[in-house]
């Protein structure tokens, strides 16, 4: 089936080498040169993935993914020409999947599409073992039921995004076992490291504020200093 993607881009040549080597992948291609339209389309044309610019005419791209993320979570890959590490996290914590620095090479970009395209059509791999006559995790006060991809506490249901639920998911399963944010960043974002694994660490960040009492003291997703995180059951 032929995958849509948006490209939004306010420099009129980017935007082009974007969807026309984007097309040649065997992608349907749409585009919106400033913020304002290119909001517009992501609402009403469903794409499957969208590159978004950060400096835009009309909206910037950091309002343009807290918007969409009001009611969508279709895969957005973050475009900056900013190595400054505030702009990647606040990329990040609107909800962007995935951001690349410019300049950058179209093989580059095509791996990171191609890695967030499949991510958003199947589930990430998980153990083959799971608890024994069950679909929910209990572990306290914290319910995560595996089927119907939601996460519950002192039963109320706490509002989470598919890619932290994924991670909870991921690492709950697998109780005690500690994982390096390489290895996260391969099983629950589903490519191989590329970049910054501050990705994972505001993804974590994000969890924590939902799921823990105290986030500064976590009691289920621990940091084990120097090596990764792990799910305290």
């Amino acid at each position: 089936m032929e995958r849509t993607i948006l490209v939004i881009e306010d420099e009129q040549n980017i935007n082009d080498i974007l969807t026309f080597s984007l097309s040649k992948e065997g992608y349907k291609t749409l585009s919106a040169l400033d913020g304002i339209k290119g909001l517009e389309m992501a609402l009403t044309e469903n794409p499957d993935l969208i590159l978004l610019d950060v400096m835009l005419p009309g909206l910037d791209g950091w309002e343009v993914c807290k918007k969409i993320r009001e009611s969508s979570q279709v895969p957005i890959i973050m475009l900056t020409a900013r190595e400054d590490e505030i702009d990647k996290i606040l990329g990040l914590e609107l909800g962007a999947d995935d951001y690349i620095t410019k300049p950058y090479s179209m093989r580059e970009l095509a791996a990171r599409v191609k890695a967030n395209l499949r991510r958003s059509a199947v589930v990430p791999p998980v153990p083959e073992t799971k608890p024994e006559n069950q679909d929910t995790i209990i572990s306290g006060d914290l319910a995560i039921n595996v089927e119907r991809y939601e996460v519950s506490k002192n039963g109320e249901v706490i509002d989470i995004t598919l890619r932290e639920f994924e991670l909870l998911r991921f690492l709950a399963m697998q109780p005690d076992k500690i994982f390096s944010r390489e290895k996260l960043l391969e099983n629950v974002w589903g490519y191989e490291y590329y970049g910054d694994v501050r990705t994972v660490d505001v993804t974590v960040r994000r969890l924590r504020e939902k799921i823990e009492d105290d986030p500064s003291m976590p009691k289920y997703i621990i940091t084990k200093r120097g090596v990764g995180y792990y799910f305290n059951k």
